[in-house]
């Protein structure tokens, strides 16, 4: 039976989304978020100070959820670049980019900030350099911050991630600017998609090489948490964005093919991931990444976090619109809802876990997991839907409304 203009064949109807909100991905995000969420607990709670076990070991590397947001942002937001240089639209705006960036990032920061600051930080309040740091998340840039440790001040320890991730919005622009100019030598789609992805695939290695190198700095703590030694996760998530591109650029292709086979195999993947988290919570990845002062385990545990995202990302980055296993899996309510709510999971987590233990009188590093989770959950659930639908919905709608009265009034000004 052949196809017919009415009936697509099937081999490419089923192509990769690449625009629009999809619930698989709010899930995986929701899934990063619960994890670090998770890990934190556990450690505020000196559960990962124990006599290891194999359940120790598995909560200690709640980490990576981190590196799923960093795969998730790769993918989401070059995506529109990738799409213009294989010619399936125009590049985007990058005043438009950042102005959509700084308004889904920094008002509920700002917030938390506040509240963190004011609950715990009051004494510092005059140390005016350091609070424009926290302010516009360039602290991570200051080689001696006074809380010593390059995360965050107390209520923000879990924002050096955010830094990192401001960090790559910001050059985003000028990477896509540089890939561009890169891909744009080769003649053809496939042959433009194939130097994105070896160049990917380079930056990516030259990640793995910038977390081993910096252990000799002299300050390994403050150059490793900067962007350059995160590109490879941000990377991983940006070939799939090419991947998912040229598919639909060219739906009988190799991409094409390739995406159908790993949307079909979904379940492999995912057990795939799961195998190789354990193995991330091995030695072999030394005490934890954060941690890590050995070049081995160093480079093991950024190669393994980014497996991990990657494997659990691609099957619903690569899915097609409708498929029944993604949408079940991760796109089902329940996820996809935390999924929406995750930037508030991710900033309220601390706050909210220093004040239940607070509240209870914990000592620092003493508490049940068992107990303590569940109850850390539900506040910070509570607290980042208020937030979502008090600051973050607003904000995105009043940028919304800000975006398209900037483009109406600039078409009538060009029209006169």
């Amino acid at each position: 039976m052949t196809a017919t203009a009415s009936s697509p064949a099937p081999a490419v109807s089923r192509l990769p989304v690449i625009s629009g909100r999809q619930d698989a991905l709010d899930g995986v995000r929701a899934i990063a978020a619960l994890m670090v969420l998770l890990f934190h607990v556990a450690a505020s709670t000196g559960y990962l100070t124990k006599e290891p076990t194999a359940m120790t070991r598995l909560l200690s590397r709640g980490e990576v959820g981190v590196p799923i947001f960093f795969v998730l942002s790769g993918l989401l937001l070059y995506r529109p670049w990738a799409a213009a240089v294989l010619g399936q639209n125009r590049s985007p705006g990058t005043g438009k980019y950042l102005w959509r960036r700084l308004l889904r990032l920094m008002p509920a920061y700002w917030v938390v900030m506040a509240v963190a600051i004011g609950m715990y930080s009051r004494d510092h309040l005059s140390d005016v350099p350091s609070m424009v740091g926290l302010a516009t998340l360039t602290y991570g840039f200051d080689m001696h911050p006074w809380w010593t440790d390059h995360l965050g001040p107390k209520g923000l320890g879990q924002m050096w991630s955010l830094c990192v991730e401001a960090s790559f919005y910001v050059a985003l622009p000028a990477l896509a600017f540089l890939l561009d100019r890169w891909a744009r030598r080769g003649t053809s789609v496939d042959l433009r998609a194939r130097r994105l992805l070896y160049a990917l695939g380079a930056m990516s290695v030259g990640s793995v090489v910038y977390a081993v190198a910096v252990l000799r700095a002299s300050n390994p703590a403050y150059w490793g948490s900067l962007l350059p030694q995160y590109l490879g996760w941000f990377g991983a998530g940006m070939a799939l964005a090419v991947v998912t591109v040229w598919a639909n650029a060219s739906p009988l292709g190799p991409a094409a093919r390739f995406a159908r086979t790993v949307a079909a195999s979904a379940a492999m993947c995912w057990a795939a991931c799961v195998l190789v988290y354990a193995i991330a919570s091995t030695p072999v990845t030394g005490i934890s990444r954060l941690n890590s002062t050995n070049a081995w385990t160093t480079g093991f545990s950024v190669v393994l976090y980014g497996l991990v995202a990657l494997l659990l990302v691609a099957p619903a980055a690569l899915a097609p619109a409708g498929d029944r296993l993604a949408g079940r899996v991760l796109g089902n309510p329940v996820l996809a809802f935390l999924g929406r709510i995750s930037y508030g999971l991710f900033l309220w987590q601390f706050v909210v876990i220093f004040v239940w233990f607070d509240l209870t009188d914990h000592a620092p590093f003493t508490g049940d997991l068992l107990t303590d989770f569940p109850v850390c959950l539900a506040l910070t659930v509570a607290v980042a839907t208020v937030s979502y639908y008090a600051i973050e919905e607003p904000i995105r709608k009043l940028g919304g409304r800000l975006t398209t009265r900037r483009v109406r009034t600039g078409e009538a000004v060009a029209g006169r």
